[in-house]
């Protein structure tokens, strides 16, 4: 016998919600460049990490509007100057519950995730969504 395993009968945890894999910049990306991966993505950020998976910022397309306007050449300007380091992340155990409590509390579109240090996944507010409106259906990888 099966059990019907929905986000009603399972508490979600970030493993469950988290998109992968995940797109990264690191610091010497160009914003050009990290505009690009989000347009083709259809994200509008990423992290910032080292080539081990550590995550070190966040850049989004607003970081990037607000340095070119503030006159930075975007082919040339680097991730580095633009992105945000006060990086609000969750382990991969972190429950749906704590998740949505940080959206909530940082104002913040998407949490990268990471299992011993190094990043794994992202969630984002749209994940959240999908995950508690389409409880029905799952992915298995």
């Amino acid at each position: 016998m099966t059990q019907d395993v929905t986000a009603e009968s399972s508490p979600a945890l970030a493993v469950d919600i988290m998109t992968r894999p995940v797109v990264a910049a690191s610091k010497t990306t160009t914003l050009r460049d990290a505009a690009i991966q989000m347009f083709l993505g259809g994200f509008s950020g990423m992290p910032v990490t080292e080539r081990d998976g550590t995550v070190v910022g966040v850049v989004s397309e607003f970081d990037i509007i607000k340095a070119v306007r503030a006159g930075k050449k975007p082919e040339t300007t680097l991730v580095e100057s633009a992105m945000s380091i006060e990086v609000i992340s969750a382990e991969v155990d972190a429950p749906l519950e704590d998740l949505v409590a940080i959206f909530e509390r940082e104002r913040v579109h998407r949490i990268p995730i990471t299992a011993e240090g190094k990043l794994v996944g992202v969630v984002s507010r749209p994940d959240v969504l999908r995950w508690l409106v389409e409880p029905n259906f799952m992915t298995f990888s």
